[in-house]
């Protein structure tokens, strides 16, 4: 998405917040972020979380020292960046804190490797207590006890919760016309007043519209990243 994005190969792309500032940055600042997803509540925005299995004795980080970490990927804001940028601001930075720290490439394999014990914990995207990957996957009843039975919220246990992240936002080339990106923006904006029925059914129920949304929303997910680089930099990453 970066790159297509990046050699206007794609017009209009979703991010997560940190690999929006990447596509801005790499780009010369002509991706743009437009509008983002307003969560029922009026929320925008959402959370990186960390959940242990609830039949581990794991109740803090504290306890997590020394064992394993289930990450998403190197671009994932909540799978990666702001648990690695919070986490280390509270004093518990990832590469210290766990004898291991790997990275599973999506949010659900994250939560499989958390429910097959391949890892003491593990890391997703959180909205609201009802809305969560984890809320998601257990209704779809991919997740399954060692018996074959299905897996229940009372299974995971969270014990880690990231300040609120800015939306994950849609994104345009700024350097098209004008006039096309005001037509883009009205596919965005129209659809949940003029069927607000049919836009339920879309996002079941778990959103209201969409919010206006600018580059300035996200320059703290640019200082995320250029934090995130220069850790790199001085590991020779």
């Amino acid at each position: 998405m970066i790159e297509g994005q990046k050699n206007r190969q794609i017009h209009i792309g979703q991010y997560g917040p940190g690999s929006y500032a990447r596509a801005n940055t790499v780009s010369g600042g002509n991706v743009i972020p437009f509008v983002t997803l307003r969560n029922s509540g009026g929320v925008i925005g959402y959370y990186s979380v960390m959940y242990v299995r609830s039949d581990s004795p794991y109740k803090s980080l504290d306890d997590l020292k020394g064992k394993t970490l289930g990450l998403v990927d190197v671009e994932s804001t909540s799978g990666f960046k702001a648990p690695t940028f919070f986490l280390a601001d509270q004093g518990y930075p990832v590469e210290k804190t766990f004898k291991l720290a790997q990275t599973t490439g999506s949010h659900e394999n994250a939560i499989f490797a958390l429910a097959g014990g391949t890892v003491d914990a593990a890391v997703n995207w959180w909205n609201a207590e009802d809305d969560s990957n984890l809320t998601r996957m257990l209704t779809k009843g991919v997740l399954k006890k060692a018996d074959g039975s299905p897996m229940t919220k009372s299974d995971f246990r969270m014990i880690w919760k990231s300040p609120m992240l800015p939306g994950s936002p849609f994104a345009l080339l700024a350097d098209m016309p004008e006039d096309l990106k005001a037509a883009i923006l009205r596919v965005f904006l129209d659809p949940p007043k003029k069927n607000k029925a049919a836009f339920d059914a879309l996002t079941d129920g778990k959103v209201e519209n969409f919010a206006r949304v600018s580059k300035e929303d996200y320059i703290e997910s640019v200082k995320m990243n250029l934090w995130l680089d220069e850790q790199r930099k001085r590991k020779g990453t």
